[in-house]
């Protein structure tokens, strides 16, 4: 014989209904032997609640009695005229005293069962099926705690026995499920989602071969999927993970369930209403699945302390707390005690919180006046994680993932045989501290969220490389790098899924505004993991904002140059920042573009090596020039003006030429060593003759042949085979933070030197160190271009998604 039991969402008018109609048919044509357990209809529980509060507060309770009596009215001509008529006296009275008891609000409550077991017991028997309605008060007898009854079990048992034999033989039982009695024959309940307990209570003394509890989802899954979209359903698992899971927040579990039917080993199936041909997920002590089962919640919480040093040594302490909550009808959840007893911390409800912190300091009120306790207090709107089979020394990299998107719980807790921890989390951090620990222990494709900013070449390439590698690097990673934000300079588009192919007329039409502020709100609202700003903007301004999203989550990474480059208290301060908030900024294209050059000397910084020098052509733009002129006849004019046509230069050539571009990149490099160096300490040689630096674009290219003059005297002036380069040198006694000197200048170099044998528009870098001696360390490549420059972007981004993973 099996018992099978219907929760609320699955008996929903009028489609749920007809299901549950349809599968108890189903069972009764296999001639399988079976009663039925029911939850009140949808949320009629809450509906009488609400209606309670509305008539003691003398509000318009009516006019929401008369809705829900259409609800329920509307799809059946069962006779449950008695049980609307009790409804309507009570909240009668209620209205009229102003005041009820926790007799009467169970009384009231009950009626949402009995309603919903008398509708299906009409409608079967209207489809010829043997049901009997059977209420559940005479058998189910229970102490005469009100809203939280414990079932007197023996009398109970040999109850249902009697009863059943005597008047289920051959028939369907339809049995109300949350509601008791007391052995005086008053109405009890047992607890919100006390009908998945009543169901276990009746499978256990009717010695069920199975409970199988139907719902609205296809089992019980690694995480609430409401909340976590990649959570997996577990196929079985043992009474005590189920146990574990249900007295830690599982919403598909009443806490009491599992007792009942592990004591007679009676397996439970959570199947889906909507869904039967789905196996769900069973529970019994045949599990051989071992691991991490589960995340469980516990929401509506908060966590109560108690601090002194006077509890140092003192015993009964523990007790004392306990005793007081007990008395007090207040259920604990997680407890955890601090060092040499000094402070002890418990989760209770969020509606207990008042009446603990009352009732504990009355208790403890010579200990108060004595200064042995200094504090008891609460911290509200908490919600405690637990992870179901997680041991201890595995716990960091799921803790160094929380870390790492700023959520620092508030309590650790974990069980003495060490398999199961829960966290103590503030509530508005409880889905996405969910969201990572889950895709840290499952592994299921973990979530990195990207918001581009500048979306000019560089950033067109870089999101066409992202959207083109995005399936092979879930495939091979099980990462799911999703660009959820792209930014203009003016607008924002958002995608929490993340953006498309179109993402270019999509951002065009987009009329949310690009401030960090909206970006902050639309991470936090969705609740948004491993968070990542990409700027390929040139912005000081926006180089300026880097610690606010370093305080709210994000790791950078950046193309833009003038974080790094402006004054050197400014560049402390974002590391201490980034330190503080456990973040990351990467920027290895700062120079160089896609060349290793940045990861190399902060390797070789790392390790202890002395660099003594870097020297090297830093522009690509500049390095095309020079080649090409040292190398041609054409005059160097000609050159910059082929130059522009490529593409090579910015759309103003002094910006090249004025050397800035390659004191920045110097300079970085400069802080790479620790050296505390400012833009005013480098010696910048200006190509551009001074007549010429002022003045608009325009004019400054009809007049590039004055350029001609300078530079061929300068050509003609150089030792035979020697080539001009325009080079950055960091040189000096590096080991001194005085004693660098930064040279930014044009030079002749032998043709045979590995400055000297550069082509095209490649970069050079040359790395002296104590250990290389005088034979350098080069590093020479594509410095330049948008495709070279987007992938070294790339590379920063795979190196924090290699670090979440």
């Amino acid at each position: 014989m099996k018992i099978l039991k219907f929760g609320g969402k699955s008996l929903t008018q009028p489609h749920g209904f007809n299901t549950v109609l349809s599968i108890i048919e189903k069972h009764y044509k296999s001639d399988s032997d079976f009663h039925v357990v029911v939850s009140a209809f949808g949320d009629t529980t809450d509906q009488l609640e609400q209606l309670l509060e509305l008539a003691v507060q003398n509000d318009d309770y009516k006019s929401e009695l008369k809705r829900l009596k259409t609800v329920h009215y509307t799809h059946t001509e069962a006779d449950v005229n008695a049980q609307f008529t009790l409804i309507d006296n009570l909240l009668e009275g209620i209205s009229l005293l102003g005041d009820y008891s926790a007799k009467h609000k169970d009384l009231l409550l009950a009626q949402g069962e009995i309603i919903a077991a008398k509708t299906l017991t009409h409608h079967l028997s209207q489809k010829g099926l043997p049901a009997h309605y059977v209420d559940a008060r005479p058998l189910l007898r229970t102490n005469q705690n009100f809203g939280q009854a414990l079932p007197l079990d023996e009398t109970s048992k040999q109850n249902t026995l009697a009863y059943f034999e005597e008047n289920l033989q051959g028939k369907i039982g339809v049995i109300t499920g949350f509601i008791g009695s007391t052995c005086s024959g008053e109405t009890t309940t047992l607890g919100r989602n006390g009908s998945n307990y009543s169901a276990s209570l009746f499978a256990s003394y009717l010695f069920a071969t199975e409970l199988q509890s139907y719902t609205h989802v296809n089992g019980i899954y690694t995480a609430n999927p409401e909340w976590v979209h990649d959570a997996q359903k577990i196929d079985d698992l043992s009474y005590d993970e189920a146990n574990e899971m249900a007295h830690l927040g599982a919403s598909i579990l009443h806490a009491k369930t599992i007792i009942p039917l592990l004591n007679k080993q009676i397996p439970l199936r959570i199947v889906n209403t909507f869904n039967p041909d789905d196996r769900g997920t069973l529970i019994s002590g045949n599990s051989k699945s071992s691991g991490i089962r589960a995340l469980s919640v516990l929401e509506k919480t908060s966590l109560i302390q108690l601090v002194g040093k006077g509890l140092l040594g003192k015993i009964g302490v523990d007790a004392r707390i306990f005793e007081t909550l007990a008395h007090h009808q207040i259920s604990v959840n997680v407890i955890a005690q601090g060092a040499s007893e000094r402070g002890i911390s418990f989760v209770v409800n969020a509606a207990d919180t008042e009446k603990a912190l009352e009732a504990l300091h009355i208790a403890f009120k010579p200990e108060i006046e004595s200064q042995d306790i200094s504090t008891i207090f609460s911290i509200d709107h908490v919600s405690v994680l637990s992870i179901i089979g997680q041991d201890l020394s595995t716990f960091n990299r799921s803790y160094s993932a929380l870390i790492n998107n700023q959520i620092v719980p508030v309590l650790i807790s974990n069980t003495v045989a060490g398999r199961q921890i829960s966290l103590v989390l503030h509530h508005h951090q409880l889905q996405k501290a969910l969201n990572i620990i889950h895709g840290e222990i499952f592994g299921i494709n973990k979530k990195i969220n990207l918001f581009i900013f500048g979306v000019g070449t560089v950033g067109s390439v870089l999101i066409e490389q992202l959207l083109e590698t995005r399936l092979n690097l879930e495939t091979k990673k099980n990462v799911s790098v999703r660009i959820v934000g792209v930014s203009n300079s003016k607008q924002l588009l958002f995608d929490k899924n993340g953006i498309q192919d179109d993402w270019q007329q999509q951002l065009s039409a987009s009329d949310l505004l690009s401030t960090p502020q909206t970006v902050f709100d639309l991470a936090n609202q969705h609740h948004l993991e491993n968070l990542i700003a990409v700027d390929l903007t040139a912005s000081a301004a926006f180089t300026e904002t880097y610690p606010l999203w370093i305080r709210n989550g994000f790791d950078l990474v950046a193309a833009n140059k003038i974080a790094n480059t402006q004054s050197y208290e400014f560049y402390q301060q974002l590391r201490l920042d980034l330190k503080r908030y456990h973040k990351e900024f990467l920027y290895e294209t700062n120079v160089g573009a896609g060349l290793p050059l940045i990861d190399t000397i902060q390797l070789l910084h790392q390790c202890g090596e002395n660099i003594t020098r870097i020297r090297g052509v830093f522009s690509g733009t500049l390095s095309y020039l020079f080649n090409e002129f040292s190398e041609g006849t054409a005059d160097l004019s000609a050159v910059l003006e082929n130059a522009i046509a490529k593409g090579f230069t910015e759309p103003d050539p002094r910006e090249d030429l004025n050397g800035n571009d390659v004191a920045r990149k110097l300079l970085i490099l400069a802080r790479e060593l620790e050296l505390p160096n400012e833009m005013s300490d480098i010696r910048i040689q200006n190509l551009i003759p001074e007549n010429l630096q002022a003045g608009a674009v325009d004019q400054f290219l009809t007049r590039l042949e004055e350029l001609n003059p300078l530079y061929s005297e300068i050509k003609a002036k150089q030792e035979p085979n020697h080539v001009l380069r325009y080079v950055g040198d960091l040189h000096g006694d590096l080991s001194r933070e005085d004693g660098a000197q930064l040279d930014v200048q044009l030079v002749s170099v032998p043709k045979s030197s590995a400055l000297g044998q550069l082509q095209g528009s490649d970069s050079i870098f040359e790395i002296y160190t104590e250990s290389y001696g005088s034979r350098p360390i080069v590093i020479q490549g594509a410095g330049a271009g948008a495709s070279v420059t987007a992938r070294g972007v790339f590379g920063d981004i795979l190196r924090l998604v290699n670090r979440e993973s």
